[in-house]
């Protein structure tokens, strides 16, 4: 079947170097391209759900500050905040 599809410039230029690239004709192409985005449309994302370790005490050290990063790597290595 024969259908006209308007393309932006700089799109097609790209389509047409990539189908000589990839030895194919832009029909080939745009069929491939058209045909992987529908089949991506009709299978549902399955998403494994994840579970977070947690810890007991839900309450953070006294004087840490969440928003200090070097203060946070420091207690982390072991370091005194204080210092």
């Amino acid at each position: 079947m024969r259908t006209t599809v308007r393309l932006n410039d700089p799109l097609l230029a790209e389509a047409k170097k990539y189908a000589v690239e990839t030895g194919q004709t832009l029909t080939a192409l745009i069929e491939d391209a058209l045909r992987e985005r529908l089949a991506r449309r009709k299978r549902p994302v399955k998403r494994r759900r994840v579970r977070l370790p947690t810890f007991p005490g839900g309450k953070l050290r006294p004087g840490v500050d969440l928003d200090d990063t070097s203060a946070l790597l420091d207690l982390m290595d072991g370091r005194d905040v204080a210092d």
